[in-house]
């Protein structure tokens, strides 16, 4: 099995499928590389090159007890980038893995990156703070960290709804099938716990507005206006406004889930952009 040993020996388990131009392709909290076995086939078809991978304490990367913070992570992607010795790289990122790549750009810069793509992203900062009025409550972290370590196969069917079909939804309105649901629940129940609740620490309170205003290469933004998790006025819309050379394209009927629900859309943005 391909694993690569990051700057403090953390063993990192990566999929690289396809040749032609590459994408580094990473995913949501607590999801491994899996989450993108829906997009990989046709990209590679497309003559695309895509590096998956899980993150430190997901799948079969090491589950060390540090590390989850956005710098740290930010290293673990620069080190795969190195040993693999990619070039002219698109990074795409979905929720939590766009807070990765843009901490990746202002930590290491852009020499090997040409474009990126931030999928439903939870950046520049969800929590409420006196420079963040409009963000969300340190509740909603709370509510959260208690559902993971009191039940967590029970809080991730709770929150499955909403997540991929948006606020107010009811069964009938998911827009994938209960099975496909119920293994990317299964998923994201493949980290540790302490990863699970560390990385959702990092995500809620870490603040990225000064990491925008140096991203320097072309960005696209995609996202769905009926998310509840990373509403898009408060996460798509203001990284939009602070990146120089961003696009936001939004899926009107897409929830936070919608590299999953809106795949095959997801896919062919991804290879206009990288045509």
């Amino acid at each position: 099995m391909p694993f690569v040993d990051s700057h403090d020996g953390t063993s990192l388990f990566y999929s690289d499928s396809g040749q032609g131009r590459p994408l580094v392709l990473l995913s949501s909290a607590t999801m491994g590389h899996q989450l993108w076995d829906l997009h990989v086939p046709t990209l590679t078809e497309q003559g695309r090159r895509c590096v998956t991978y899980d993150r430190r304490g997901h799948g079969r990367s090491d589950w060390p007890w540090h590390g989850y913070d956005y710098d740290v992570l930010a290293d673990d992607l620069h080190h795969l980038v190195e040993e693999l010795d990619l070039d002219r790289v698109t990074l795409v990122g979905n929720a939590m893995g766009c807070g990765e790549v843009v901490r990746y750009l202002s930590r290491h810069g852009s020499a090997r990156v040409e474009r990126i793509v931030l999928v439903a992203t939870t950046t520049p900062m969800l929590a409420v703070s006196p420079t963040n009025p409009d963000g969300l409550d340190l509740g909603v972290l709370e509510t959260m960290l208690t559902g993971l370590r009191t039940d967590r196969p029970g809080y991730t069917a709770q929150i499955t709804l909403p997540f991929f079909a948006g606020p107010g939804a009811s069964p009938g309105d998911l827009p994938i099938s209960q099975e496909l649901a119920g293994w990317m629940g299964q998923q994201s129940l493949n980290s540790s716990l302490r990863a699970a609740t560390e990385v959702y620490r990092t995500l809620f309170t870490t603040d990225l507005r000064p990491d925008l205003g140096k991203i320097d290469v072309p960005t696209l933004l995609v996202h769905g206006r009926r998310d509840p998790v990373a509403p898009i006025a408060l996460c798509a819309e203001q990284s939009a406004d602070e990146i120089r050379d961003s696009r936001l394209v939004v899926y009107d009927d897409a929830s936070h889930g919608l590299v999953v629900t809106h795949a095959a859309r997801l896919v062919q943005e991804l290879l206009a952009v990288t045509s």
